[in-house]
């Protein structure tokens, strides 16, 4: 048996939109030491590969991290599966708030690193000192609170679509960034109620130990991050303070939480919240853009990526070179102001 995927991504995408069964879209995420991180990856997929389930899945030594799509009629045998591993038995899932079934095409397990990049030493703090666990009702009910902070550990591209009212949210594009802006912004609130959110909780599990390490006294967590919040919610009949849409990392870019739209397409300014890659592959860049914009532009970013989509050299792009001092858009910021830096 073959460990990785040998069918090209157009006839994957085939087989999926011709599948007459539902799936559900999962995320699950545990720090756990695993001896043998390889190991454990093979065997996740024998066990995954023969019930057709989907997903990005990380492992490394600190533990697991998945995203996955698993089909109804499996359900039961994929919940045995976890079973078997010590670090998956009984862990908690979250599930989807809007789900067509089509987030994932394939299986991808990969053995990285890390789980969640920071940059940092594996000794530069104990990540296993994290901030109190609060479920989703107890963390709607601290928002807005006097001498309380909340701040966005998600990435800017994430938060521009979609965050919880009165949340700080930095104009961070790693989470290496991010940690630094936040301890910055923070640095003389050390003895507030601190409220960090991501979208399943995985980021904040990271960040609520380095702020700890940084002598933050009060450092609080939402457990299971904006799909959890977002479930507890609408089971209580409660208003979302989470505005707009939560960005996933599948096919789908986003689900919407409340039904606002809060951003804006990045060309013409409309609201609009639905991101998208510039269709020249030499470019691929992750951008908001409205369905006119879509046409106008033929899916590219700007007049220049458009042309040489439709070029179709087949050569490499450097239309990216140059902005921001770096070899891509910053994802912080719009086309539209990038287009005033030049």
């Amino acid at each position: 048996m073959f460990l990785y995927n040998r069918v090209n991504k157009e006839e994957l995408k085939k087989r999926l939109a011709e599948e007459s069964f539902q799936r559900k879209t999962i995320s699950f995420y545990r720090y756990r030491i695993l001896e043998d991180p390889q190991a454990f990856r093979d065997e996740l997929f024998r066990d995954w590969f023969p019930l057709d389930c989907f997903g990005r899945i990380y492992v490394a030594r600190e533990g697991i991290n998945a995203q996955m799509s698993v089909p109804e009629h499996h359900f039961e045998a994929f919940l045995k599966t976890m079973k078997k591993y010590e670090i998956l038995n009984e862990i908690p899932i979250k599930y989807a708030i809007e789900d067509d079934g089509k987030s994932f095409y394939k299986l991808t397990i990969k053995v990285r690193p890390k789980l969640v990049a920071d940059g940092l030493d594996d000794h530069a703090y104990d990540v296993t000192n994290v901030g109190k666990h609060l479920s989703g009702l107890e963390f709607h009910n601290e928002i807005g609170k006097e001498n309380t902070v909340l701040v966005d550990m998600r990435n800017y591209y994430e938060s521009e679509i979609g965050h919880f009212e009165g949340a700080i949210c930095p104009e961070a594009d790693t989470f290496r960034e991010e940690l630094e802006m936040v301890t910055d912004l923070l640095e003389n609130k050390k003895d507030q109620k601190i409220l960090l959110y991501c979208t399943g909780g995985i980021r904040c599990e990271k960040a609520s130990a380095y702020l700890k390490h940084q002598g933050f006294n009060d450092v609080n967590q939402l457990h299971g991050g904006v799909l959890e919040y977002a479930r507890q919610i609408k089971a209580a009949k409660l208003d979302s303070k989470f505005l707009g849409k939560n960005f996933v990392f599948d096919e789908r870019l986003g689900e919407s939480v409340n039904g606002e739209i809060i951003s804006k397409c990045h060309q013409c300014g409309k609201p609009c919240d639905s991101h998208t890659n510039c269709d020249n592959h030499g470019c691929h860049i992750l951008f908001i853009q409205c369905p006119e914009c879509a046409e106008k532009y033929h899916g590219c970013c700007t007049p220049e990526c458009a042309h040489e989509k439709m070029q179709d050299t087949g050569r490499p792009s450097n239309l990216r070179i140059g902005f921001g001092n770096s070899r891509k858009f910053r994802k912080s910021l719009s086309l539209m102001q990038l287009e005033q830096q030049k």
